[in-house]
């Protein structure tokens, strides 16, 4: 057989076969049958809103089993249809069968890709927190770049990025700032950016021109609607006001508009100074402390889940993730996957998409699979 089609057909099997083992086959398909059944039931629809959500959960998880099923019958049949047009001699068949295999491929390889948006939350748009480290001006300068990548590259998705909360530094750059993303799978491609991001370069802030190294914290968390329920007592709670930082009208820093919560318990704080309307920051804000809730949950899950796979690196709040080097050469390297680039402007311009793809591949897959970094 040609040697162009038993690489296909190879490539083929083993991404099927990553598929299979990221869908957990005999845990999805017993799920499947269990809401099969429920839908079946005649009570089914006296609760609407549980009752569709219960759909989407069965279309979706049916899309993925029979999509998967099929994928593995047409292969087979083309392997089928290969041999038989060489043992006939028939180059056409044979041709038509190779043709088939790289469509194939394709399909097999889009499928990978929406594997890695599979998390319950990963539609979501998402929320952003960067915070400067140690280090004073460079570290916050160094903050402040961040913040510009992320909305750049928010803009590039054509994702509407608002800011939701920040403080000035010192001297240059900010301490800490927070935005919401907001498109389609916002969190499900941000949400590998939590972690320390570390740069070295020269400083412009030095001026004996001495190498410098920067670190800055990045906490991503999903947006959740009214669907998800997150009980928080008041009482757990203490609630500031304050002036807000910046430009934003006379109303906004003559007023302590600006709303800042502390979740006791967690010791999770979060801040909104996007208004000029304290009510609606102080909103905005639970919002987003019970966004910050909930992903801790996910983050807890996905913890208890990567600890059956050794290949998978631990990523979280106080993790180096990546490493941004401008001198004395020009790399930027994902510290958990190896993956790299070597215009680092590019990157601090918002390119980022290879990067996310490839540590999205690690959490599904413990590795990048062929192909999925290719795909727009």
């Amino acid at each position: 057989m040609r040697a162009e089609i038993l690489s296909l057909a190879d490539d083929i099997k083993q991404s099927a076969g990553l598929l299979r083992r990221h869908l957990d086959w005999d845990t999805s398909y017993a799920r499947l049958q269990e809401l099969n059944h429920l839908t079946e039931q005649p009570d089914f629809w006296n609760d609407a809103e549980k009752a569709q959500k219960l759909m989407r959960e069965r279309t979706d998880l049916d899309d993925r089993l029979s999509s998967l099923v099929r994928i593995e019958k047409d292969l087979d049949e083309t392997l089928e249809l290969a041999e038989l047009g060489e043992a006939d001699g028939d180059d056409s068949i044979v041709d038509e069968a190779q043709a088939a295999l790289a469509s194939l491929k394709t399909e097999v390889v889009e499928r990978q890709f929406e594997a890695l948006f599979s998390g319950e939350a990963d539609g979501n748009d998402t929320y952003i927190e960067i915070n400067s480290g140690a280090g004073g001006t460079e570290s916050q300068d160094w903050a402040n770049m961040l913040l510009r990548m992320y909305t750049r590259w928010g803009e590039r998705h054509r994702f509407k990025v608002e800011l939701m909360d920040f403080t000035d530094g010192e001297t240059a750059g900010i301490k800490s700032a927070t935005i919401v993303v907001k498109g389609e799978k916002a969190y499900g491609w941000a949400k590998v950016e939590s972690g320390v991001h570390r740069l070295v370069r020269i400083s412009p802030y030095d001026s004996n021109a001495r190498r410098h190294t920067s670190f800055a914290s990045v906490w991503v968390y999903p947006v959740i609607d009214d669907s998800i329920n997150i009980e928080i007592n008041e009482s757990d709670c203490r609630i500031d006001t304050y002036r807000a930082s910046g430009a934003g009208g006379q109303h906004v820093n003559r007023t302590d508009s600006a709303v800042r919560i502390t979740h006791l318990p967690s010791g999770i704080v979060v801040a909104c100074q996007q208004d000029r309307s304290q009510h609606k920051n102080r909103a905005t804000a639970w919002g987003m402390l019970k966004a910050r809730l909930y992903e801790a949950e996910l983050k807890r899950r996905e913890e208890a889940a990567m600890a059956t796979h050794a290949g998978k690196s631990d990523i979280g709040w106080g993790h180096q993730i990546r490493s941004y080097v401008l001198q004395p050469y020009q790399m930027v390297k994902d510290t958990r996957t190896g993956y790299t680039s070597g215009t680092p402007g590019d990157v601090l311009d918002g390119d980022l998409d290879d990067f996310m793809k490839s540590a999205l591949a690690q959490r599904v897959y413990g590795g990048g699979p062929e192909g999925v970094e290719d795909i727009d």
